[in-house]
C-alpha cells in the first residue's frame, strides 16, 4: 500500500493542507485513497514509535495499526498528516540540532510499515519567521536558550532533509517553501492524494482566499474559469497577479519581533535560505516543488 505522510514542519500550514485534502475525501476514496481524520492515527502512531524503544514491533503491528486507522481493506493509498510528527515546537532544537529526532521518527515509521510504499512530504519556511513562530509557540523568550550553540544563520533545512534521507534513502521526499503555498496549493493536494489533474477537486484556493481581499478573490474566480485546468503555469501566473494586486499586507508579511533577529541578521538568514534551497534542489531523492518550475 502507498502511504503518503505529510510530516510538518511545525508552524507552516497549521493543518490547512490536511483540511483541504479532507474536503475531497469522498472523491479520493472512490479512487482508492483514504484520508482518515487525524484523531484516528496521530496519537496511535506516536505511541507505536515510542514503544519501538522497547524492541521491534510484533509481526501483526502493521495490520493492527491499519485496522484502527481505516475501515476499508481495499484502499491503495493512505494519506496522513501531522505537523508535530517529528517533534513539538519546544523540542525542535534539542541538543542544539535542528530536528534532532528526525531520523528516529522516520526510521520508526518505516519499522511500523516495513513493506509499504512510503512517501514523505515536508513544508519548509524562511528560518527567521520559523524561529519567531516556533519560539513563541514554545514559550521561549531567548533564541540563545532555544538554539543552544546554534546561531540563527545555521538553521538550515538541508541539514534536516539530509538526515531524513540518511534514515530512509529510498523514500521519496517532496519539499516546498511555505511562502509559495498560495501558488502551488492545488499541486500539493494532488501530490499528497496521488490524483491526476483530471480529478475534480475543491479547496485548491483555500490559502489564496485567506490572504487576499474579497474583491480580489471574486475577480480571480471570474478569471480562472477561462484557464485550462492542465495549464499549471497559467494558473500560477494568474494567482501571482492577484496576489500582487489584492494581497492583505498583514497576512502576507511576517512580523519579526525577537530582538536577536534584527534586520541585518534576517538579511543574512535570507541569503543563507536562498542558497540552501539550491542545495536541496540538487539532492538525490528529493523533489523541491517550486512555482513556475
Amino acid at each position: 500500500m502507498q502511504i503518503a505522510f505529510h510530516i510538518g514542519a511545525n508552524c507552516t500550514d497549521e493543518d490547512r493542507l490536511l483540511k483541504s485534502v479532507l474536503k475531497n475525501a469522498d472523491t479520493f476514496l472512490q479512487q482508492g485513497t483514504a484520508v482518515p481524520g487525524p484523531g484516528k492515527y496521530r496519537k496511535l502512531i506516536r505511541e507505536a514509535i515510542e514503544m519501538l524503544a522497547e524492541g521491534a514491533p510484533t509481526a501483526d503491528a502493521r495490520d493492527v495499526l491499519l485496522d484502527a486507522i481505516v475501515e476499508d481493506d481495499e484502499i491503495k493509498r493512505l494519506v496522513l498528516s501531522n505537523d508535530n510528527f517529528i517533534t513539538i515546537p519546544k523540542r525542535i532544537f534539542d541538543h542544539s540540532v535542528f530536528y534532532h529526532q528526525a531520523e528516529k521518527k522516520v526510521r520508526g515509521l518505516h519499522a511500523l510499515f516495513p513493506n509499504d510504499d512510503i512517501t514523505l512530504f515536508l513544508g519548509m519556511r524562511h528560518p527567521a519567521s520559523f524561529l519567531q513562530d516556533t519560539a513563541t509557540r514554545a514559550g521561549v523568550q531567548s533564541l540563545a536558550h532555544y538554539l543552544g550553540v546554534l546561531s540563527p544563520v545555521e538553521v538550515l533545512w538541508s541539514d534536516v532533509i539530509r538526515r531524513i534521507k540518511l534514515a530512509a534513502p529510498n523514500t521519496p521526499l517532496y519539499v516546498w517553501c511555505n511562502e509559495d503555498t498560495p501558488l502551488i496549493w492545488e499541486e500539493l493536494i494532488r501530490l499528497l492524494a496521488g490524483v491526476s489533474v483530471d480529478t475534480p477537486i475543491t479547496g485548491q484556493y483555500d490559502v489564496l482566499s485567506n490572504i487576499i481581499s474579497p474583491e480580489g478573490m471574486q475577480g480571480f474566480l471570474a478569471r480562472i474559469v477561462d484557464t485550462d485546468p492542465a495549464d499549471i503555469d497559467a494558473r500560477q501566473t494568474l494567482i501571482a497577479e492577484v496576489l500582487e494586486e489584492h494581497a492583505l499586507p498583514d497576512l502576507v508579511e511576517d512580523s519579526i519581533s525577537l530582538p536577536q533577529l534584527d534586520e541585518t541578521v534576517v538579511a543574512t538568514i535570507t541569503d543563507a535560505y536562498e542558497a540552501d534551497l539550491d542545495v536541496i534542489a540538487a539532492m538525490e531523492g528529493v523533489e523541491l516543488i517550486l512555482p513556475f518550475d
